[in-house]
């Protein structure tokens, strides 16, 4: 009997230390998007053609993120192939994905329009906003018996996406974290124009469960920007951006040390990697001598977001009490705790994760405006 007992015991350890190494080995996934293909050749201009544009970016940012040993890469499409926009957030769910990233191109009437913007999932009265998500849902009307797939919703109204917004809500801080990440690379990096971080009723967005963005890289109908989208320096530059962006995000969230080295443009000298934010974080961390407070600064762990007003009640957050809500034009936040203690949030970040909320994260706030983490650890 004792023999018994002894070989379950020993299984059993072996058990727990296989599910613990597994969970160690647990790869970061980022599901990158190439919009259009095949039949949709997206917006084209000038012989500038974003469906190759946006490709060949992909596979650029996809070809730097997996020389990082614990990122994942998964590709809705891999080459010059029409991927139906329902599809497309399948199978990022499918496979599990941490962070959705879809790139795409924009292009107008003339030559003036330029620079980047990058979108998250929302409703916009904005009729710039509606208008970019307008021409990039109309491909859903190159489907088969699109009516009845996307039952409800008219391609040329996006604003008829209302109803669903709300999958996308659990998301939408961090997803605007990725695509603030995204577009200063863009901004400050590459010097592109910024067009901001912008939301919008986008297909591809609403069903992906996660943190999710949609890139437009720049305009194929201005000139000077359309030959950049199309050259190879170009593609690179943006596809080294975004991988920061994301590895960034990574870091931050997620943790590790994964790295990018950003080439300089032909307007700047400078370069940035990625790594450069985590080192000045274990820097901070090592200073304070594992007391990580800081002056001024507090530390909240975000467990939800949504249109909804919820009463503080520990029973409307899986047993979670000391909640707190901070109300948004459209969003409201809600937070687990508070402390200067960055230890003590990570401590309260494992509870609220135990308690179910498993997209938990850690938010900073300095004089009660919102900052990154990296920026308070400094």
């Amino acid at each position: 009997m004792n023999n018994r007992v002894a070989k379950l015991l020993i299984v059993f350890s072996f058990l727990c230390i296989t599910v613990a190494t597994l969970g160690q080995n647990k790869k970061f996934k980022v599901v990158l998007d190439p919009g259009h293909g095949g039949k949709d050749s997206g917006t084209n201009h000038l012989s500038n053609v974003e469906k190759d544009i946006v490709l060949a970016v992909a596979l650029e940012t996809g070809k730097i993120l997996e020389k990082n040993k614990d990122i994942e890469v998964i590709y809705t499409r891999d080459k010059d192939v029409f991927v139906e926009v329902k599809q497309r957030s399948v199978i990022a769910n499918d496979k599990g994905g941490n962070v959705f990233v879809s790139i795409h191109c924009n292009g107008v009437d003339g030559n003036a329009a330029y620079g980047t913007e990058t979108y998250v999932m929302g409703l916009s009265k904005n009729k710039s906003n509606l208008d970019v998500a307008k021409k990039e849902n109309s491909v859903i009307m190159m489907e088969d018996d699109y009516k009845t797939k996307y039952a409800g919703f008219d391609p040329k109204a996006p604003e008829s996406i209302i109803g669903l917004t709300l999958i996308q809500e659990d998301y939408v801080h961090q997803s605007i974290d990725l695509a603030s990440r995204v577009q200063d690379g863009f901004t400050y990096d590459l010097k592109r124009k910024n067009r901001g971080v912008k939301q919008g009723p986008f297909w591809v967005l609403h069903g992906a469960f996660m943190p999710s963005i949609l890139i437009e890289l720049g305009f194929v109908s201005n000139k000077d920007e359309g030959a950049y989208l199309t050259s190879k320096k170009g593609q690179k530059e943006l596809a080294e951006s975004i991988a920061k962006g994301i590895i960034e995000y990574k870091n931050a969230y997620y943790g590790g040390d994964a790295t990018v080295s950003i080439s300089p443009s032909s307007e700047t000298t400078t370069t940035t990697t990625a790594k450069a934010t985590t080192t000045k974080t274990e820097k901070s961390k090592e200073s304070t001598a594992e007391k990580a407070t800081v002056k001024g600064v507090i530390f909240k762990v975000q467990i939800a977001a949504s249109s909804r007003v919820l009463e503080l009640k520990a029973k409307n957050f899986n047993g979670l009490s000391n909640v707190t809500m901070e109300k948004g034009g459209k969003v409201n936040k809600y937070f687990y705790g508070q402390t200067s203690d960055y230890n003590e949030a990570k401590k309260r970040l494992e509870e609220a994760k135990a308690k179910g909320h498993s997209s938990s994260f850690i938010v900073a706030y300095k004089d009660g405006k919102s900052i990154s983490v990296e920026e308070a650890l400094k």
